[in-house]
């Protein structure tokens, strides 16, 4: 994914949009759309601000304000990424960590850009 589109990703979520975001990203890599519910699921620690659950293809954030988090939204994505059709996880946290940051980086440089030119932090 380009670095613009990446960019792209994080803002739509700092402004709201993760369902958007999502769609964007199961589109580019090809897998289906994943569900965003707020709220954890129940036996999952309060002290976590997401997870995915395989079973039910779906992100849970701790709370709305989680939803607005790119780290967390990405983070979770990557996890429907690499579960297989069998609900198998093959993701670990290090790999979605390095996922989310790569999108954020990516939003900081263009942002940098950006102010440099004299634009607004949109990078569309």
């Amino acid at each position: 994914m380009e670095q613009k589109n990446k960019a792209t990703i994080v803002w739509l979520i700092l402004n709201g949009d993760s369902e958007k975001a999502i769609e964007l990203l199961a589109k580019h890599h090809g897998v289906s759309v994943p569900k965003i519910k707020v709220g954890l699921p129940k036996g999952r620690k309060k002290q976590i601000l997401g997870c995915y659950k395989a079973k039910d293809k779906t992100i849970f954030v701790l709370n709305s304000d989680a939803l607005k988090e790119p780290f967390i939204i990405l983070h979770e994505f990557y996890h429907h990424l690499r579960t297989t059709p069998d609900a198998k996880h093959r993701g670990t946290e290090k790999n979605a960590n390095e996922f989310a940051k790569e999108f954020i980086q990516a939003y900081k440089s263009m942002v940098v850009v950006k102010k440099m030119q004299g634009h607004n932090s949109s990078p569309t």
